[in-house]
């Protein structure tokens, strides 16, 4: 099967783009580097146009007007390689709700879209469909039905994406959860240990042992800093544990490490001027954007993972796998499809950015939550060979429909 990548990888680097690397590196890399008869292990030839709109973060979404030339650029040469390789099969990733984005993807529906055979899109940002019909006029919702639908193929993340595909009238929706190369196959040698020392003493602080000097424990917020994905908010609930610690006569004190780049000025400027108070400054740690060895150091010496995002295109973000990877216990919010990541009836779930109800759910999980079945859910789903083979499995079916 050939198949046109209408995608970018990093840089920016965020789930997306590096959910979109993986799948082309798992499937041989882009064939025009091949040799002419080099073979591709999942039955997929990629020929990849790398449509990068943005050079950073503050750009993603934001209107430029070179932007409109990149759409022709990027245009004109997948349309050469459909004639020129005869690549019939169209891979997209559609925008969130967003109205720059949404403009964007009309005008390569409108380029693209007639001189291929099929159209398949990959649901990596969820809640298009509702933002559609409660965020824009008629006419918009008119003009993206028209230029999109129907789908051939609609690959999702979860069932709550399904109304987002069967918006446009997708002919097959398949669903087919991300997953990452395992960050950590020393899991049960080396991490598992310090886990469940670590768990066992806190338990014993909670029951009202003294072990002598207190006990920081490590809180990682790894996200973009941003109020939508709730850096302020895992802040203040960090505060309010600490002033419950610090009431109730505990030696536990809690330490939030914020990972990530800040998106806008304005919200640098207000979590610099909330560190100003040398009380926060003791509490909180900014690190900027981390990678490599020093992102893998954070998440094994982490004790727990707060993300209380309610970002607008959340959908499956590659950090709670991370975390799952990991085995760290999280506090997330039951926003959109991330509940259905999470293990039955898991208790770090929140509803909302509540600074109280994540206070709350912190110190229930650092007292009963080890992360040992988060771990055994990242290997049972969320695992890259499961991914890929999934993923070329629904990618197929456009070519062999059941």
């Amino acid at each position: 099967m050939k198949l046109l990548v209408f995608a970018h990888t990093p840089p920016p680097h965020h789930g997306q783009s590096y959910m979109v690397q993986l799948m082309l590196e798992g499937f041989g890399g882009d064939a025009r580097g091949w040799p002419a008869n080099f073979p591709s292990e999942r039955g997929i030839e990629c020929y990849h146009v790398n449509a990068r709109f943005s050079r950073d973060l503050s750009d993603v979404g934001e209107f430029q007007g070179a932007k409109i030339f990149l759409i022709f650029w990027f245009c004109l040469q997948a349309v050469w390689i459909r004639f020129r390789h005869g690549v019939e099969n169209f891979y997209y990733v559609p925008a969130p709700g967003k109205r720059v984005a949404l403009y964007r993807d009309w005008l390569i529906m409108l380029l693209c879209r007639p001189v291929f055979k099929n159209v398949i899109l990959h649901w990596h940002a969820a809640g298009l469909a509702k933002w559609l019909e409660t965020s824009n006029p008629i006419s918009a919702r008119a003009a993206t039905y028209r230029l999109f639908r129907p789908v051939d193929l609609s690959i999702v993340l979860s069932r709550y994406n399904f109304a987002d595909a069967e918006k446009l009238l997708s002919r097959n929706i398949r669903v087919v959860n991300n997953g990452i190369p395992d960050p950590c196959p020393d899991f049960n040698e080396k991490i598992r240990p310090r886990r469940i020392e670590r768990f066992a003493a806190r338990r014993k602080i909670f029951a009202g042992e003294n072990p002598g000097e207190p006990m920081v424990v490590n809180i990682l917020f790894l996200a973009h800093c941003t109020r939508e994905k709730g850096i302020f908010a895992a802040a203040e609930a960090v505060f309010r544990v600490n002033r419950e610690l610090a009431a109730r006569r505990l030696p536990l004190r809690l330490k939030l490490t914020a990972a990530g780049n800040f998106v806008t000025a304005n919200e640098q400027f207000e979590f610099d001027r909330l560190r100003q108070n040398h009380k926060a400054a003791a509490v909180i740690e900014p690190l900027g954007f981390v990678s490599g060895a020093r992102k893998d150091r954070l998440l094994r010496e982490a004790d727990l993972f707060l993300f209380p995002t309610c970002y607008l295109g959340e959908n499956q973000p590659v950090n709670l796998i991370e975390a799952m990877a990991f085995g760290l216990p999280i506090v997330t919010t039951r926003w959109r499809s991330l509940p259905e990541m999470l293990p039955p009836d898991y208790p770090g779930l929140v509803n909302d950015q509540d600074a109280g109800e994540l206070a709350a759910a912190l110190l229930k999980m650092l007292a009963h939550e080890n992360g040992e079945r988060l771990r055994e859910n990242f290997t049972a789903r969320f695992a890259l060979e499961q991914h890929l083979t999934a993923l070329a499995a629904a990618l197929r079916s456009v070519e062999t429909p059941e």
